[in-house]
């Protein structure tokens, strides 16, 4: 079956409980239809770059699952009609990835990012 990964955000004015109850509602769909969840996360209350329905923080989430495409589509589905979930976004994979997803790690776990080349290469003003 393909591999899938899912980014949700639900609304600010959500529990901690209630948003993590989306996950497991969200779960139960994709293996009611013939798939299986890998691995679930729940990265916490995060400031959007921009507002969406009024609201400027959101809920974040994340589930990796191997599933059909009927029962990606029936998740997908079903939170776009659900009032608390604003935005989803589902990414076909080839592969899931080992441990936790970059949201989790720690910063000094990350590496480092590199010369981005855009210091010293001309003189400040």
């Amino acid at each position: 079956m393909p591999l899938y990964e899912h980014v949700m955000i639900a609304r600010q004015d959500l529990s901690n409980a209630q948003a993590e109850g989306l996950i497991e509602h969200f779960s139960t769909v994709i293996s009611d239809n013939g798939g299986s969840i890998v691995g679930t996360e729940y990265w916490g209350v995060k400031t959007m770059a921009y507002k969406i329905n009024k609201n400027r923080k959101g809920h974040y989430m994340f589930l990796r699952t191997d599933a059909p495409s009927a029962a990606i589509q029936e998740m997908e589905r079903l939170a776009r009609l659900h009032d608390d979930v604003m935005r989803v976004l589902s990414v076909k994979v080839d592969a899931h990835e080992d441990g936790p997803s970059v949201q989790m790690q720690k910063r000094d776990e990350r590496g480092d990012r590199g010369d981005r080349g855009d210091r010293g290469d001309r003189p400040r003003r």
